[in-house]
């Protein structure tokens, strides 16, 4: 399978790349700074919001890993919209990381990870535009998925090789805790990859079992 990563040298980026080597797949990975690129991969340097229709359309998946600085959040949604633009009509899949603050706590879906007590402030925008970047996707005719870690998104974490997976609820264990390892996160993206069984929805992952 042709697979593209654009930011693939961030955190959950690197990780993605990693998993779809170890599977054999074609990668390309989609960066501004190639010389960042460590593994033996073939690499697009350009800015997102510089990405084409003809740039992405010759892979059978482009996964979108993309991380807007503080500050600068908005660019979800910049980028989100731009990506959905020349996404339009092409046969690719797009599957993109997204973030849990636009999870639902509950299967009674009415409120939103973002809007409880304990949301830290400072993630009120990159929550916010990603929801954003969500919604937009759900307007379209692209065949997205979206995917959403959990509460705690764990860089350091083991990858263990399991997960769980839902679709808008937030994932949480017995002692009321909301885990994901990035190594499990990029299992399950990869998986996704390979299956589609997500196709033109969103799914979140929780390393832990409920």
């Amino acid at each position: 399978m042709k697979i593209g990563i654009i930011g693939a040298t961030g955190k959950a980026g690197q990780k993605i790349l990693k998993e779809a080597l170890v599977r054999d797949h074609d990668v390309t990975a989609i960066v501004r700074t190639a010389s960042k690129v460590k593994e033996d991969v073939s690499v697009i340097e350009k800015d997102i919001f510089e990405l084409t229709a003809q740039d992405v359309a010759s892979f059978d998946v482009i996964i979108n890993a993309f991380g807007a600085p503080f500050g600068h959040e908005d660019l979800h949604v910049k980028a989100g919209r731009h990506l959905i633009e020349i996404f339009d009509g092409l046969s690719t899949r797009l599957i993109v990381v997204g973030g849990a603050g636009s999870l639902f706590t509950d299967d009674s879906k009415t409120t939103k990870v973002i809007d409880t007590p304990d949301f830290p402030e400072a993630f009120v925008p990159t929550a916010s535009n990603q929801a954003q970047n969500l919604e937009d996707l759900q307007a379209s005719s692209l065949n997205y998925t979206f995917v959403s870690p959990s509460a705690f998104f764990d860089a350091e974490g083991p990858r263990t090789g399991n997960y769980t997976t839902a679709e808008d609820v937030l994932i949480i264990n017995e002692q009321g805790e909301s885990y994901v390892s990035y190594a499990d996160f990029a299992i399950a993206i990869v998986d996704e990859a390979e299956n589609n069984k997500f196709a033109k929805r969103r799914f979140t992952v929780s390393s832990l079992q409920k």
